[in-house]
């Protein structure tokens, strides 16, 4: 396992080492953001490294950092394993007692949990934790719902500063007696949005799939779990297809519902309509050709992939859980649907593909609104936190400011 970054601090002292965990890397939202957060980080005030459990698709990007060590936690899954949560929480201790963070920021329900309770263990002075979405939900169990929120509460106790990507989230911490609602610090997910505006109507995708440039095209970027209810998508897109004839839908992703989508493009009749692409390292040429973004997700955080579907210009249809409406505008950058209900995701998708002048016009209201979800905004703000949980800490000020990583 690696150890910290030597930092070159001036007068103002060593660097911060801030320690980003997170259960694994594959594609994702708070993936993503653990990643841009290590990249970017001011060197001079900051020293980064990433840790994460095994087995992710990210794991050859985070090898590749510049300046930043990554450390694969050999036991750490997402899974509740009893056996592998104990070795898992037994190598965070050995790992924060070797590398001695000043900060740990926990990211995704796993490692929030054992990260969080391993760093106060091993004497980290600050422990912070990014809610990207709770682990319970509406459509769990009750046994499942108490369980996990018996678990925030306890590991809340040993937090220093809780963050949350969207004040749905943080409202709903409070409800449960998570933490109150102004213990929240509200950091709201960024994105790259030169790279997706850069690729609006490039038509590498429509050339791909053999469409017409005026072909109605919507599609959905998403994990294919339960939480994104991918097969929704499905049976909302056979409604709108037969409403918008030659329109086509894609769904960029992988997962264990595979098997039912498949199952349900077929039963739809949408062979030849309805493409599924796996997994893709070029979102944005997917994106940005759509007409349409769709998500059909039961709950969310703050879900990245809408920012990124407004940079592109692409006006989006949604099903109106947790975050999503604090980046949807209802009627004027997309529309908003209740979940599990792919009757009215269906007539939003096929109003919007019939209608090019409306569906344009949300597209420019989109676009316009993107600039507040850009990436380095992200960062500067997580460096602010750190900042003044470090002097509330009395931590020496670290070396100020030169140069920013891109």
């Amino acid at each position: 396992m690696s150890g910290p970054v030597p930092g070159s601090g001036d007068a103002g002292g060593r660097p911060l080492r801030v320690l980003q965990l997170i259960t694994m890397l594959e594609l994702g939202g708070a993936q993503g953001l653990a990643l841009d957060t290590v990249t970017r980080l001011e060197r001079r005030r900051f020293a980064p490294q990433l840790a994460a459990g095994p087995g992710g698709l990210l794991d050859e990007a985070a090898r590749t950092l510049t300046g930043a060590p990554f450390t694969t936690v050999p036991h750490l899954v997402r899974e509740v394993r009893p056996r592998d949560d104990a070795r898992a929480f037994a190598e965070l201790l050995a790992l924060f007692r070797r590398v001695r963070p000043d900060v740990v920021h926990t990211n995704s329900s796993k490692a929030g949990v054992l990260g969080r309770f391993a760093a106060a263990a091993a004497g980290v002075p600050i422990v912070v934790h990014t809610v990207h979405g709770w682990g319970f939900h509406p459509w769990q169990s009750r046994r499942a719902h108490a369980l996990y929120v018996a678990l925030e509460r306890a590991a809340a106790r040993v937090t220093t500063q809780l963050v949350a990507v969207s004040e749905a989230n943080a409202r709903a911490g409070a409800r449960e007696e998570i933490a109150p609602y102004e213990a929240f610090e509200i950091i709201r997910p960024g994105v790259h949005t030169a790279r997706f505006a850069g690729a609006r109507r490039s038509g590498g995708l429509r050339a791909e799939l053999g469409l017409a440039e005026g072909a109605p095209l919507a599609g959905m970027v998403g994990c294919l779990k339960p939480q994104k209810a991918p097969v929704d998508f499905v049976r909302a897109a056979a409604h709108a297809a037969a409403r918008v004839p030659g329109s086509h839908f894609v769904l960029v992703g992988d997962g264990v519902l595979r098997p039912e989508v498949e199952q349900a493009v077929a039963a739809a009749g949408l062979a030849g309509r309805f493409h599924l692409l796996g997994w893709r390292r070029d979102p944005e040429v997917v994106v940005g050709d759509l007409d349409l973004f769709v998500l059909s997700s039961l709950h969310e955080g703050l879900p990245m992939v809408i920012p990124e579907a407004m940079a592109a210009g692409v006006p989006v249809v949604a099903t109106a859980v947790d975050g999503t409406p604090e980046a949807v505008r209802h009627g004027v950058t997309g529309l908003l649907c209740p979940p599990r209900d792919p009757g009215r995701l269906g007539e939003a998708i096929a109003a919007l593909l019939a209608e090019p002048e409306r569906r344009l016009r949300m597209g420019a209201a989109a676009a316009a609104d993107a600039p507040r979800w850009d990436v380095a905004e992200m960062v500067r703000q997580q460096e602010r936190l750190y900042l003044r949980l470090a002097r509330e800490a009395g931590l020496p000020a670290p070396g100020r400011p030169a140069g920013r990583v891109a």
